[in-house]
């Protein structure tokens, strides 16, 4: 086990909070995120499992790419029955990923080279193995006995109230030593912390402070709406989902008791204060669930909480359309004390948007459109990895599934280990460059070669030299990094906006429906030159009026 120091490791000199008008100039506002998934990037050590020391390899290729940080999922000592999201030690780094010498270079290889670097904190549960849980499960009076969710039977010994798991089955698991049944919202063996408890949050703030002082510019909160739960434990009430939509218990049921506890916002108003000690530094939650956004503006409310958060209007979406799009964004209107949105097409958790969203087969123009359309959003655009090489979602086969949900929801729920595939580094390499071990510990879809790196670094007209291209135009665009944001009217399939700031504005066009059609801009726009297509980056190109299926631009206004 690599380990560190206890938590509650040396704090940086408390200062003050930033004011809201600190934040405004921040610079994660409107920054680019890479998203690396550690076990899938880069395999140095040849065990099959992608490792911190791999990532230290990549920066370049990251930096190169032109974004501004990266985010790294867990890493953290676990026995890995969810990948690392079931935490044994916050403070410690799993041997199969490195070191802290390892993550040490990270930090500073990933700072010279001008990208900040976030980190995953999971503070809604943790593993059965972690020693937290190991004490708090040994008797009803030890120091840590009320550090989890514990609950006793109902009289005829069933469980104490009606919540599912997100993995299946009941979300209380009996436990002998205690005679009482403990809450897991996910696996059994991922018991749920009981954050109600202000001797967990002070725990779990000094986890915070311990990566802050180690060196890292942020957190990405997971499953951050699962953290505090009804102290009475209430039924939920059945959701009412026909039969045919459901895959799984979970589905079954209006979340109303389980998640979502209206003290969550006063952790995360500590939270605030931990890390305020610590300036310059960037939030952002992850919030799901089927109306998340209520949740998501109490999370980033007035500058006191969180800076950012992201949900889910497109990790699952089967289609792309302009009505999906104007909805998410105009949910966010940029009013004063209203959190900074984040965006993501793709995730470690979710089908790869290339796959969802390719209608015609030609998923290389979709690829080069989701980019457009992600860049060009107001907030923080969220890159997986793979995403910016048009990486398609990877075939599984039952037998080599990894994912625990996976396996338990065969057929319905296939998403991650398609998404998770190892990264293609070159083409003619055995397994893509990314290991050279006989097995990886999720196989490589034979399909992905022809996506790798090498194949396509020296090529302007691969989907790898478009991102590349892409990211550093935006650049060169204020009004796309942290402008205001104004949807224009235009048909249904058509997604107008106009993002604007002092130093100028860029109209953002896309036609996403499956016809073709005809629009043009309002004429009290001006001139417009078009900088970028689906096809082409900065390449001065005649204004479309008749736009086909699958296509978009930006467009300079004159005198921008």
């Amino acid at each position: 086990m690599a380990s560190a120091q206890s938590c509650a490791g040396p704090q940086a000199a408390a200062e003050a909070a930033a004011s809201d008008t600190d934040r405004l100039g921040a610079w994660w506002r409107g920054a680019v995120i890479y998203q690396i998934y550690p076990r899938s990037f880069r395999d140095t050590n040849g065990d099959g499992i992608g490792d911190l020391a791999g990532i230290a390899e990549g920066l370049d290729y990251i930096a190169d790419l032109g974004v501004d940080g990266i985010w790294i999922s867990p890493f953290f000592t676990s026995p890995m029955k969810d990948f690392g999201y079931d935490v044994a030690d916050y403070c410690g780094i799993d041997p199969s990923f490195g070191s802290f010498a390892d993550f040490d270079r990270i930090i500073a290889k990933a700072h010279a080279l001008g990208l900040k670097v976030i980190i995953d904190q999971v503070y809604s549960h943790t593993s059965d193995e972690h020693a937290w849980f190991q004490e708090s499960r040994a008797d009803r009076t030890n120091p840590k006995a009320d550090w989890y969710v514990w609950a006793d039977p109902k009289p005829d010994g069933s469980p104490p109230s009606n919540w599912q798991s997100v993995f299946g089955g009941s979300a209380w698991q009996w436990d002998g030593p205690r005679k009482q049944y403990y809450l897991h919202n996910f696996l059994t063996s991922q018991p749920d912390l009981n954050v109600h408890n202000v001797e967990v949050q002070d725990a779990l703030l000094d986890v915070a402070r311990f990566w802050l002082t180690r060196g890292v510019d942020g957190f990405r909160l997971d499953a951050l709406n699962f953290s505090m739960h009804d102290p009475d434990l209430r039924d939920n009430p059945p959701s009412g989902l026909p039969m045919e939509l459901v895959t799984r218990p979970f589905d079954m049921q209006v979340k109303q008791y389980n998640q979502s506890h209206p003290d969550i916002t006063g952790f995360l108003e500590r939270i605030r204060a931990a890390i305020d000690e610590f300036p310059g530094r960037f939030t952002v939650a992850e919030v799901g669930g089927p109306e998340p956004l209520a949740e998501m503006k109490a999370f980033t409310e007035g500058g006191k909480r969180l800076d950012s958060a992201y949900n889910f209007d497109f990790l699952y979406a089967p289609r792309l359309t302009a009505p999906l799009v104007r909805a998410s964004l105009s949910q966010w209107s940029g009013e004063s004390g209203e959190g900074w949105p984040s965006w993501a097409f793709s995730n470690h958790d979710a089908p790869r948007a290339v796959t969802r969203w390719t209608l015609d087969g030609d998923m290389a123009r979709a690829a080069r459109l989701n980019l457009l359309l992600l860049l060009s959003l107001r907030g923080n655009p969220i890159i997986y990895q793979g995403e910016e090489l048009g990486l398609p979602q990877g075939e599984v086969a039952f037998e080599d599934l990894q994912d625990p949900e996976a396996i338990a929801n065969w057929p319905h729920t296939l998403g991650r280990d398609g998404a998770r595939t190892p990264m293609p580094w070159a083409a003619n390499a055995p397994q893509a460059g990314f290991s050279n071990a006989n097995r990886t510990w999720l196989k490589l879809d034979p399909v992905h070669t022809g996506f790798a790196v090498d194949s396509q670094a020296s090529d302007p007209a691969s989907t790898l030299g478009y991102a590349r291209q892409l990211l550093r135009l935006r650049r060169t665009h204020p009004a796309l990094v942290h402008g205001d944001i104004a949807l224009i009217d235009s048909p249904e399939d058509i997604l107008a906006f106009l993002r604007r700031d002092g130093s100028g504005a860029v109209l953002c066009v896309f036609n996403l429906g499956a016809a073709p059609a005809r629009w043009s801009p309002p004429a009290e726009l001006g001139a417009l030159s078009v900088i970028a297509t689906q096809n082409t980056v900065d390449t001065a190109a005649a204004l479309p009026h008749d736009l086909a299926p699958g296509t978009g631009y930006w467009a300079v206004v004159a005198g921008s």
